[in-house]
């Protein structure tokens, strides 16, 4: 198992997804995650997924997704008793990771400022839609208002279809990646200075930094971005097409490819035809340049096109539905998945999705599947020195 983060402590007072997909990233290295929820509900995507009988017992499927190797704390922040809680757990942990709406903890008495007197090396992550100022921080956000405001659905889908939002929360994902490697980053800094740093994650911001060739094709190239459908943009022949039962992709991006590609569809004649000599010009004459390409690509199957296209060096893959893609050999091969037989408050196993990266020393894993609402709070709590008694008085305050 990854131990990168052992022996660090997070606390995650974070909801749906930006915020619990950077805890479980920072998780899967070894770092111990407390979930810290409010008391009943807890986290939102306990109630959310495609099975509504675990959104009733509050463990959803969007919640299953990003919250393994956690343990769950019920805490309400409002009150000054859980206040106080919250303050001991600090004294005690590496990292604060939390997504409220800008200013809500400071106005709670919970702020970077009012924590760093109560632990000076913390590491303070705070994720929002806009970030920490502006003129829109205090905005409203989820993933589909970025995905609009950042341009990406303007350049997503073709020229009827745009704009489309991407098929899953991106710019979620993204913002909750950007805030795991803020994180990373700034626990190596005070290994060195001994200090703690307030991070200010933007996810807006953080999708833009993604967008990097598109934007820099406007700022620099000063060539407007616009929806290119399945089309590269960058070279031809490079997108999707249509073979004898489905679409293939192919990415012929150098020269060479190219040549390998009408060579072994048997239309090598293309490399010399003016239209298609070229980068440049096969750009300008993409469309006929996948007229002739599909009439040769009918004679076999994707998955044929794909195993011969993959021996002479040309990139090629078929499109394949979710269920499809996680049950690639590859995937497997890689134990992408990790999977819990026996889940507490599921009933049934649940298998989750690990890192997308392997190392040398023990690859990423959780040892523990999502946890139920408020599972460890007792257990918790005692850790921090609290009795049997003084528990059932914050039970009692509803602070717990």
């Amino acid at each position: 198992m990854g131990q990168a983060l052992a022996g660090i402590r997070i606390l995650d007072l974070t909801n749906v997804l930006a915020g619990p997909f950077c805890a479980y990233q920072l998780a899967l290295l070894g770092a111990e995650v407390i979930k810290v929820e409010v008391p009943g509900s807890g986290d939102l995507a306990r109630r959310l997924g495609a099975d509504e009988t675990l959104n009733a017992q509050l463990m959803g499927a969007s919640f299953l997704a990003q919250n393994a190797g956690k343990k769950s704390l019920t805490l309400n922040l409002k009150s000054d008793e859980g206040k106080a809680v919250l303050r001991r757990l600090v004294a005690s942990a590496d990292v604060l990771v939390e997504n409220f709406r800008p200013g809500v903890l400071t106005r709670l008495g919970l702020g970077y400022e009012d924590l760093r007197k109560v632990n000076p090396k913390l590491v303070y992550c705070a994720i929002a839609g806009f970030g920490q100022h502006g003129p829109m921080k205090d905005a409203p956000a989820y993933d589909q208002i970025i995905q609009g405001l950042s341009g990406m659905m303007s350049i997503t889908g073709d020229e009827q279809s745009a704009p489309l939002r991407v098929g899953y929360p991106v710019a979620d994902t993204i913002g909750g990646l950007t805030a795991a490697f803020a994180v990373s980053s700034a626990l190596v800094r005070r290994t060195k200075s001994g200090e703690g740093s307030f991070i200010d994650v933007s996810m807006l911001d953080s999708v833009l930094v993604t967008m990097g060739w598109v934007v820099s094709n406007y700022l620099i190239a000063g060539v407007r971005p616009q929806a290119w459908g399945n089309d590269n943009f960058t070279a031809a022949p490079s997108g999707t097409f249509e073979t004898a039962d489905g679409p293939l992709n192919i990415a012929a991006n150098k020269q060479e490819q190219f040549e390998a590609l009408v060579a072994v569809i048997g239309r090598a004649e293309l490399a010399a035809d003016p239209r298609f000599a070229d980068r440049e010009s096969r750009k300008r004459n993409r469309a006929a340049l996948t007229v002739e390409l599909e009439r040769s690509l009918a004679a076999k199957s994707a998955a044929e096109w794909e195993a011969v296209m993959n021996r002479v060096g040309i990139p090629a893959g078929r499109v394949l539905s979710v269920p499809e893609a996680l049950d690639n050999p590859q995937i497997r091969a890689r134990e992408l998945l990790q999977t819990f037989d026996d889940a507490p408050g599921v009933g049934r196993a649940v298998t989750v999705t690990r890192a997308g990266f392997k190392l040398s020393a023990g690859d990423p894993a959780v040892s523990a599947p999502p946890p139920r609402l408020g599972e460890h709070t007792d257990e918790l709590l005692q850790e921090l020195g609290y009795s049997g008694a003084e528990i059932a008085e914050l039970r009692s305050a509803g602070a717990v």
